[in-house]
């Protein structure tokens, strides 16, 4: 009789990590760093605003992430229209960006399930004032065929209020603020 054998005592709990693919820690920690390159990378410029998306608070827990951000400002450049072009402008802005960041968060956090999101604008006196928010799921994804940005991003599960094509503050049921 061979004391040797030709599978390991590991081998058994290999084959379970392979199987069960959620992800350890370095593997979070990677996935939170690739997306925080993304964001730096792909949220530096708008289409409609030169300003990059400032990251606020970024919070991962399981299947779950929170992740606040502080909107666009108006470009420079619109300064010289009316203040409701620029307002406009920057609203467009925010819901797009509101649906590439989800986009981007999905593709980096393939563990990830739900995502809340709350988008903040400075406001006066550089209050923060909250202007979208919303609970998104991975498999969301019935708004690709719908070509209204708006109505995109409430199919997607944002919640905001558009009042002639600028969005107004969306009053904070929760009274959480974001991180400073």
């Amino acid at each position: 009789m061979s004391l040797v054998t030709t599978s390991s005592a590991f081998d058994s709990y290999e084959d379970d990590w392979r199987r069960d693919r959620r992800a350890n820690l370095t593997e979070q920690i990677y996935d939170a760093g690739n997306y925080l390159r993304g964001m730096r990378v792909r949220m530096r410029f708008g289409e409609l605003s030169r300003a990059p998306v400032k990251l606020l608070r970024l919070h991962i827990v399981g299947e779950v992430v929170k992740c606040d951000w502080l909107a666009r400002v108006p470009d420079a450049w619109d300064a010289d229209l009316a203040p409701e072009y620029g307002e406009r402008h920057a609203s467009l802005q925010a819901l797009r960006d509101a649906i590439d960041v989800r986009a981007l968060l999905f593709m980096a956090l393939p563990y990830v399930e739900t995502a809340d999101f709350r988008v903040y604008r400075e406001g006066a006196n550089h209050a923060r004032e909250m202007i979208i928010t919303g609970c998104t799921q991975r498999n969301d994804n019935a708004s690709r065929s719908v070509h209204s940005l708006a109505m995109r991003a409430k199919i997607l599960g944002f919640r905001f209020q558009l009042e002639e094509d600028v969005l107004r503050k969306i009053p904070n049921e929760d009274a959480a603020q974001p991180l400073e």
